[in-house]
């Protein structure tokens, strides 16, 4: 996508080796133009599963998550980082570590939002070591829904996550692949 690219280049900043924020138009301040055109093409990706939930994870996802459900008229789930007293019923959960942050989080869907009739999109910001994708894909399978596939913003390629992600049969639709992040400049795949 040479929307995102080009934003990813202007304002993206490398913050170490491997570290790629894109803060300001991508998951804190969120370019609202931007964020509609991911969703569409998302959509125009995976039009032809019948998507019936997109599912990401709090915080960073919501806001793409949100953009894609839009384009298929579809609901949002998000699973959450914690448990809290507003969430009633029974839930799956699955165990991700953050790459960025180095914590690991017990994220959880009520079972009540998704069930063996969904087919699930699942959607995030970034896909670097996998955690958290494979952790969404885990609590869909626990949920006995087909997982249909994952729309992802930006991919590192030169991290596991992909091949993790690849190894358990996951089609993943990547918007700028980047081959590396280092000495403050950013490669992506040709």
């Amino acid at each position: 996508m040479d929307l995102l690219r080009e934003r990813i280049l202007k304002d993206g900043k490398v913050a170490g080796d491997g570290i790629l924020k894109v803060d300001t138009f991508l998951n804190h301040q969120i370019d609202v133009f931007l964020l509609d055109e991911i969703g569409k093409e998302f959509y125009n990706y995976f039009k032809d599963k019948p998507i019936t939930k997109v599912l990401t994870v709090e915080a960073s996802g919501i806001a793409i998550g949100a953009a894609a459900a839009k384009q298929f008229n579809v609901p949002l789930v998000f699973a959450k980082k914690t448990m809290s007293k507003n969430i009633d019923g029974e839930v799956y959960t699955a165990t991700v570590k953050s790459y960025t942050k180095g914590l690991t989080y017990l994220i959880c869907v009520a079972k009540k939002f998704l069930g063996e009739e969904d087919n699930v999109l699942l959607v995030d910001d970034f896909l670097a070591n996998g955690s958290a994708l494979l952790g969404l894909a885990e609590i869909v399978n626990q949920s006995g829904a087909t997982l249909s596939g994952a729309g992802i913003v930006i991919e590192k390629s030169f991290q596991p996550g992909i091949g993790r992600a690849t190894e358990a049969g996951i089609d993943v639709y990547s918007l700028a692949e980047i081959t590396s992040i280092a000495d403050g400049k950013v490669t992506f795949k040709d």
